[in-house]
């Protein structure tokens, strides 16, 4: 039997990057899969292609994770066509680095609201279902810089690191309803978004790194199958940093 048969799980931000590796990974354990993204473009129908080959059930929706009230209908959506919700992946995030000095408060709102305030409008919208079934695993997307920190990355850092108290203070408030909650912090992992990087700079950056390389997505995809799988059904409030012991 595969690890997450009959389950069905909610990730945002799954168009591309890791949070696509994570829900291609579940589908290939026999979840169905609902995620979101900001708009219902190409990139969301060719994902929905990908995650329909293993014969799941996959649906995406267009929803800015930032909005309370676009995230609370969007789960009823879901919950109305999925019957149920196992597992969300807290995954959207962006971007906006730039030093203190220089950063705007547009820069600090739209990293903080994007990456963080997601979390607590996911978390909250989908924990009524969780009660109500009494088990459930939450899954958020921190960051190694939430846990060390990084010059010109203040909003960015700052939006990791709210991550991991709120995953750790969640865990405390619904372990007694068999809620897991734990939280994935990334170091350097090749994305999209990591390709932009000068070629210099990046070979720099690879080189600190104790395993000499970047990550893929699909490493990261892998301890989210575990977090999300009754692999880890007595492992809640932790952080596990996915880094090739660049922070140690």
């Amino acid at each position: 039997m595969k690890l997450l048969e009959g389950k069905t799980a909610i990730i945002t931000g799954a168009s591309r990057g890791i949070g696509k590796a994570i829900a291609l990974k579940f589908a290939s354990e026999g979840c169905n899969i609902a995620f979101t993204d900001l708009f219902e473009d190409e990139n969301m129908q060719a994902t929905v292609n990908e995650l329909n080959e293993f014969g799941i059930k996959a649906k995406g929706y267009a929803s800015d994770a930032s909005k309370f009230t676009e995230t609370d209908t969007v789960v009823s959506q879901i919950v109305e066509e999925f019957g149920k919700i196992d597992v969300l992946v807290n995954n959207a995030g962006i971007t906006k680095d730039t030093l203190l000095m220089r950063m705007t408060e547009e820069q600090w709102d739209a990293v903080i609201n994007i990456n963080l305030k997601s979390v607590f409008n996911f978390t909250k919208a989908v924990q009524k279902v969780m009660l109500k079934q009494r088990s459930g695993s939450i899954i958020n997307m921190s960051s190694v810089v939430g846990v060390s920190g990084n010059a010109g990355q203040t909003n960015y850092s700052a939006s990791k690191a709210g991550i991991i108290g709120f995953t750790k203070s969640v865990a405390r408030e619904l372990g007694s309803r068999g809620i897991r909650s734990n939280a994935i912090a990334p170091g350097f992992i090749i994305t999209e978004m990591t390709t932009k990087i000068p070629e210099n700079d990046r070979k720099a950056w690879e080189a600190s790194i104790p395993m000499k390389r970047g990550g893929l997505p699909e490493e990261v995809a892998g301890v989210a199958l575990f977090l999300a799988s009754d692999l880890s059904s007595y492992v809640s409030g932790q952080v596990l940093q996915v880094c090739g012991a660049m922070n140690t």
